[in-house]
């Protein structure tokens, strides 16, 4: 008799189980039919809601591809290299600056600094080669600005 109520007591405890598990997946279902309860008007609120956020996306395309095509030519690496240009000033005063593309397109700018004046010159830079003659320094900067 003992064995019998052991059983019984058992299949009663999976039963409670079973039917709590039950009730659980139900009122999850029930906590996602909307409010008002008309689960149609949400879905179309829904799909109303994709489909401008899609319409954002697809005005954003054109938008992207112009920059892709613009980015290699953008000014993304720079290098800078200080000297001392002349022999009367020290301190590293004088500079060089790269400031290429993703190519190597760009400019290099120097400034020459000296007691009575500053000396300033710009090159352009194509595909990682100076158009005019390059100083040491100035293929130093475009050299440290393509990581060369």
């Amino acid at each position: 008799m003992t064995w019998i109520l052991i059983v019984v007591v058992v299949l009663v405890m999976v039963l409670a189980i079973w039917q709590t598990i039950q009730l659980g997946q139900i009122r999850r279902k029930v906590q996602a039919v909307p409010a008002d309860g008309n689960v149609f008007h949400t879905l179309n609120a829904l799909g109303g809601r994709v489909r401008r956020v899609e319409e954002q996306i697809a005005d954003l395309e054109p938008r992207q591809r112009i920059l892709e095509e613009r980015l290699p030519h953008a000014i993304s690496h720079t290098g800078v290299v200080t000297y001392d240009a002349f022999g009367n000033i020290a301190g590293h005063l004088s500079r060089s600056i790269a400031m290429l593309s993703e190519v190597g397109d760009g400019l290099v700018i120097t400034l020459l600094v000296a007691r009575e004046e500053t000396i300033f010159y710009a090159k352009r830079v194509t595909s990682g080669q100076g158009e005019e003659a390059l100083s040491p320094e100035e293929l130093a900067a475009v050299d440290q600005a393509l990581a060369r």
